[in-house]
């Protein structure tokens, strides 16, 4: 006897139904990055329902961005990673294998969907007159920015304080390692990551000055009141990329690979580029980035290939006995 039209109907939807899944995802994820995320998440579950059928939950992991890629080499086990610098990741393949050595070639833009830069952050109506980098290294200024060991904010804050020093010393070292030497002498603590640096800045209070991520500035005026806080922008600073790539190692494992680019892709549709337009970190998308113009400042910006790129810049920087340590143990000037 045939089956009625209601009785087939009813038997595709308990397919669709049986075939559904539940899915988790872990996104470890670097300091400033929550809040963008907590909305992004939203969009691509819902966007994944729509397509599959399937109930997937993100979680995220969020710290100083050494500190994250030490974590999952450790056995933290990410789906993804989305880190502040690309060296970060490539500590994933060059500890345990956890990705393939060309993991920045899979996805557009070196794999990274969004770009920042760094702004210096001023208690409102700049009573110490901060303009530029070099009222950072003036005596009595208190500067707040995290650890460059353990922060990729931290690095990219200490490559643009660099790049200026360089710019303005005729592309003199010795007299750059002499600026940033200064600079950290007025630094009264080093925060792991950048969280900790704007809340120990806009929460507890200290320091004069807060280097900042650009969309961390812009958080910390939403967060904590527009009338306590002035954003300036440098002269001049660098352009941060931070990257996204898939854990092969883990995914494979949990059998979440397919999810896992879907989720990264996703980064880069209008969809998601407009929440990260939002949160103030800037889009890669053309006609994004052109509806939000206004919203970021004109700076001029090095780029980390100025440098070298990650692969010359961590070790020389850094790495052990690196630029920074031989600075931050060095007798201060």
């Amino acid at each position: 006897m045939k089956r009625s039209f209601t009785a087939l109907l009813a038997g595709l939807a308990f397919t669709v139904v049986a075939q559904a899944k539940e899915v988790t995802l872990l996104n470890v994820s670097y300091d400033p990055t929550r809040e963008l995320y907590q909305q992004i998440n939203a969009a691509f579950v819902a966007d994944w329902k729509v397509k599959t059928g399937d109930t997937l939950t993100i979680k995220q992991s969020h710290g100083g961005s050494s500190k994250q890629a030490r974590s999952i080499i450790d056995g933290l086990d990410a789906d993804v990673a989305t880190l502040g610098i690309a060296s970060d990741i490539d500590a994933l393949h060059n500890n345990g294998d956890l990705l393939p050595a060309e993991w920045q070639s899979r996805l557009p833009s070196d794999s990274t969907p969004y770009t920042s830069t760094i702004v210096l952050l001023v208690r409102k109506g700049n009573p110490k007159g901060i303009k530029d980098w070099a009222d950072l290294i003036k005596p009595g200024i208190a500067v707040i920015t995290p650890n460059p060991k353990t922060s990729a904010g931290a690095r990219w804050n200490f490559l643009a304080a660099w790049a200026y020093a360089l710019k303005a010393n005729a592309n003199d070292e010795g007299r750059a390692r002499e600026f940033i030497a200064k600079l950290y002498k007025n630094v009264p603590v080093l925060d792991s990551g950048a969280r900790g640096a704007t809340l120990t800045f806009a929460q507890r209070g200290v320091g004069d000055v807060l280097i900042s991520w650009e969309s961390e500035a812009y958080l910390a005026q939403k967060e904590f009141g527009a009338d306590k806080f002035d954003i300036v922008a440098p002269s001049l600073s660098i352009l941060a990329q931070p990257p996204v790539a898939v854990i092969d190692k883990n995914v494979k494992k949990h059998g979440t690979e397919n999810i896992a680019e879907a989720y990264l892709r996703f980064l880069y549709t209008p969809q998601a580029q407009e929440i990260i337009a939002g949160n103030h970190y800037r889009p890669l998308d053309p006609a994004v980035a052109a509806r939000h113009a206004k919203d970021f400042p004109k700076i001029e910006l090095v780029t980390i290939q100025q440098f070298g790129g990650w692969k010359v810049a961590q070790p020389k920087f850094f790495g052990d006995e690196g630029v920074f340590d031989q600075i931050y143990k060095a007798p201060n000037p």
